[in-house]
């Protein structure tokens, strides 16, 4: 059935959202105040056409919007849509009763990931790899992408060549690429069996392509050479798989604010650590106990720690923070500054711990505005003042938005 609507404002997810009688209706594309004709199906419209265009509405960058789920919003003109990210962590605040101040958004430029996880699939005619279409599991076949960093745009064929070497299913599979200081990172997951014929064929094509590894399934295919990301000034090994923050002017704008916070700490804790995005930038005032999960970041931080420079004391520990939060006494026993940046689920319970301590500074950093708001409240109950928040984008014309928030809680005179 179609319909003529006009969308009252954009979604969380950035789709444009229009109210009928039968109830709301997400009309991805559109933006609000546009009148649009949509062919609605259970609450969700494809667009057919628009009538009334809003002056916010600008050509996409890439011959793929529209198709490709990788982006929503290439369709608003740039101020518009960094107010409208940094509206969303406003009203995730605003939402749990937080009045905190939202500084402006730190932006970030196109051709500027540095990390893109592609999808993949083999037809009959040719090896698919690009993004999943929205909402679906149709795999849009790509030929250029201007939220990456050129280096991965111009590997596109031999990227495409090597997912159809160690190809060994029918069904999509993952391609993780990450643009280091000596040459391409990339992860294969659930691209089949690896078998011996595949694990040569492709060890010698990525020799020939200059690329830093290939790995499948957390197995190192080859590595001419370590794949090094900085941590600061600090280079680090990265471990296969690593999580990496998506944009390097990001991470940078986001380590500023976390020191510039902790600067007068002389212990710190970093909480969900990694591979010391923010701990190894720490130490160069701070002594700092990194903790962490994942025991290959741990050794990556730890290698970058033993040979890096200037730098003061870091110590590691690996512990699952979700099962095992660490304590408030164990807080108050060591620390006088923390940074915890969890997973999107947020940290509950071990900000229910950091709200019980007396670390008087306290730093939170999320891509995910409503876990932070939940967190932040928690922190705000227990005694903190929420200094600042700052949102930071680095999923360019996506939905996703980051953000840094400073907290600090009076000494207590002992």
């Amino acid at each position: 059935m179609s319909a003529v609507l006009t969308i009252d404002h954009l979604g969380a997810q950035g789709d444009g959202v229009a109210a009928t009688s039968a109830g709301q209706v997400f009309v991805p594309f559109t933006l609000a105040g546009e009148r649009v004709t949509v062919a609605v199906t259970k609450g969700r419209g494809d667009l057919l056409a628009i009538i009334d265009a809003a002056r916010e509405r600008v050509d996409p960058a890439c011959r793929h919007f529209g198709t490709c789920g990788g982006c929503a919003l290439q369709h608003m003109e740039m101020s518009a849509y960094l107010g409208w990210k940094r509206d969303k962590v406003a009203a995730a605040l605003t939402g749990r009763g937080i009045d905190a101040p939202v500084a402006d958004i730190v932006a970030c430029a196109p051709h500027s990931r540095r990390r893109v996880v592609f999808a993949a699939r083999r037809t009959e005619k040719a090896m698919l790899l690009g993004y999943n279409q929205a909402l679906s599991h149709q795999i849009i076949d790509i030929a250029e992408c201007p939220i990456s960093v050129p280096v991965i745009v111009e590997a596109l064929p031999q990227l495409r060549q090597l997912a159809g070497i160690l190809c060994n299913t029918g069904d999509a599979f993952k391609m993780s690429v990450t643009a280091t200081t000596s040459g391409l990172d990339i992860e294969f997951r659930d691209a089949g069996k690896l078998t011996d014929t595949a694990r040569h064929a492709a060890s010698r094509f990525a020799l020939d392509a200059g690329f830093a590894r290939v790995s499948a399934d957390g197995e190192i295919v080859i590595e001419p050479v370590k794949p090094m990301l900085p941590a600061g000034d600090v280079p680090v090994d990265l471990p296969p798989g690593a999580f990496v923050q998506a944009v390097a002017s990001a991470e940078e704008a986001m380590a500023d604010l976390v020191a510039g916070h902790l600067r007068r700490a002389k212990n710190v804790t970093d909480l969900f650590c990694g591979w010391g995005t923010f701990a190894l930038r720490l130490a160069k005032r701070s002594q700092v106990h990194a903790v962490e999960a994942h025991q290959p970041a741990l050794d990556a931080l730890d290698r970058a720690f033993r040979f890096g420079e200037g730098l003061k004391r870091v110590t590691t520990e690996r512990r699952d923070l979700f099962r095992r939060p660490v304590t408030f006494k164990e807080l108050d026993a060591r620390f006088d500054g923390l940074v915890f940046d969890p997973p999107r689920a947020g940290a509950e319970d071990q900000a229910t711990q950091i709200a019980r301590s007396n670390v008087p500074y306290v730093a939170a950093v999320s891509c995910n505005p409503v876990t932070l708001a939940r967190d932040l409240e928690i922190l705000i109950a227990g005694g903190y003042t929420l200094k600042s928040v700052t949102p930071v984008d680095q999923f360019l014309w996506s939905a996703h938005v980051e953000a840094v928030a400073l907290l600090e809680k009076p000494r207590k005179r002992r």
